[in-house]
């Protein structure tokens, strides 16, 4: 499968690395199928999602527990259906981030993530959903370097 994407150019698409998101994303309910692109020079630890239905689309995602959030969550008997999950440990959670715009102070500079809305995807059965989670009770880890 080959798309145009106004991120990447011309890119060609693996059917068997396509991931199924059925009720696509909220916001974006007609985009339900992404790939993973790593762009070039870009650090591994962020990938962009590219909508395989809509170029238009992309997201950056990055593993949370690189970003020093871990997650512990509930998934419904409907959405562990969904993402046709035989053990907890074939879920995969990424969270979208976002670059914030220089404008404003330095404090405010570098990645903005949405850990309210993890996505968690089944790689095995190429299923995926975003978990809108409405309460989040967590711990924070921050380390200087």
């Amino acid at each position: 499968m080959h798309i145009e994407s106004p991120v990447f150019g011309s890119i060609d698409v693996d059917p068997d690395k396509i991931i199924e998101f059925p009720r696509g994303l909220p916001g974006f309910e007609s985009c339900q199928r992404f790939t993973f692109v790593q762009e070039d020079g870009q650090s591994p630890s962020v990938l962009q999602m590219q909508s395989v239905d809509d170029p238009q689309v992309a997201f950056s995602v990055a593993d949370p527990a690189s970003l020093g959030v871990n997650y512990e969550f509930v998934l419904s008997d409907a959405e562990v259906s969904l993402l046709a999950l035989g053990a907890p440990s074939e879920a995969t959670v990424v969270v979208i981030v976002r670059k914030n715009d220089a404008g404003g102070s330095p404090a405010d500079a570098g990645l903005r993530a949405n850990f309210m809305a993890p996505l968690v995807i089944n790689v095995e059965a190429r299923r995926g959903l975003q978990k809108v989670m409405e309460k989040v009770g967590c711990d924070v880890t921050l380390r200087g370097q």
